[in-house]
């Protein structure tokens, strides 16, 4: 048997575009997984689970003591999902409707936990989650207002100390942790925006980059009417210094651009942003500027020429 604990902290500010302050949704998770079965490893490894800050303010406010203690409760983790693992497997073993899963699954497992909370610190509304997953499938949740848990009555029991953890211990760490890093995670930048096109015949790309918090809209105008008729938007994507980017394409001929006025709105935390001026790549039509250039000096060679 071997159970090897994946311990992630992860702390990001999701704001909604529709608030005019730099602050929202605060979360804080926490992600484990257990092996068990015919693998490869040795009984316990302690690759992976030892807790290390990663971040500048982290590492300042927080000495080595804290840390190996977060170390030690992370390996201590590691006890209670072997006893887990094998509770799982005795249940499935003692369904006969679950025969079929079992011996597929029977000379290897895998169990996962996801636990967290979320505050909001403009309401102070709280909430917290817990979420159990058995060889890839949801297997149980809790349910913190009608404290319960979706699955076997083995584990109700448990539902108030959960609770209790939730709305302690995982909230004053989230707010402790939000203070830590206050001055980058409660920034705002505001994004730059482009719009792109490969070509005078391709689809026109908005491009918003470089924003934070990750709260953003991008909408498309036609002289001065929403228009949202063969739009694109893609997924949030990260930038590597910490902010984000979105994209949002549409679809349109040559000529309807030319005949009509579109311009791509960006909106975050209460400002908007502009864009329609197309910034291309095509050869064909950016260098205008240049042939016009290269036109007057060839006139201005050629009348010297003939004065001399």
């Amino acid at each position: 048997f071997i159970c090897n604990i994946y311990l992630v902290l992860n702390i990001w500010l999701i704001s909604s575009w529709t608030f005019f302050l730099s602050t929202g949704s605060h979360s804080l998770t926490y992600f484990l997984t257990a092996v068990s079965g015919d693998i490869d490893f040795p009984e316990f490894s302690i690759v992976g689970l030892k807790v290390v800050p990663k971040t500048v303010w982290m590492k300042q406010k927080e000495g080595a003591d804290y840390w190996d203690t977060q170390t030690l409760l992370a390996a201590g983790t590691q006890h209670a999902f072997r006893n887990n693992n094998q509770v799982t497997k005795d249940w499935f073993n003692r369904s006969t409707c679950m025969n079929t899963f079992i011996n597929i699954h029977r000379t290897q497992s895998q169990n996962t936990e996801m636990y967290g909370c979320e505050w909001d610190d403009q309401t102070g509304k709280t909430n917290g989650f817990r979420r159990e997953g058995y060889d890839g499938e949801d297997f149980m949740s809790l349910d913190l207002k009608e404290m319960r848990w979706t699955s076997p009555a083995v584990w109700r029991k448990q539902a108030s100390l959960r609770m209790t953890e939730m709305t302690t211990a995982l909230f004053e760490w989230l707010k402790k942790y939000l203070q830590y890093g206050k001055n980058r995670l409660q920034r705002t930048v505001s994004p730059q925006v482009s719009l792109l096109q490969k070509s005078s015949s391709s689809s026109v790309t908005c491009h918003a980059t470089g924003f934070y918090p990750s709260g953003v809209t991008i909408s498309w105008m036609r002289n001065g009417q929403d228009h949202d008729e063969d739009v694109d938007l893609s997924e949030l994507l990260p930038n590597k210094d910490g902010t984000f980017q979105k994209m949002s394409t549409i679809t349109v001929t040559p000529d309807e651009w030319k005949k009509n006025k579109f311009s791509c709105v960006v909106e975050h935390q209460g400002k908007t942003k502009t864009a329609n001026e197309i910034r291309t790549n095509n050869a064909d039509s950016a260098p205008i500027g240049i042939i016009v250039g290269v036109v007057v000096v060839a006139v201005v060679l050629l009348m010297v020429i003939e004065i001399r």
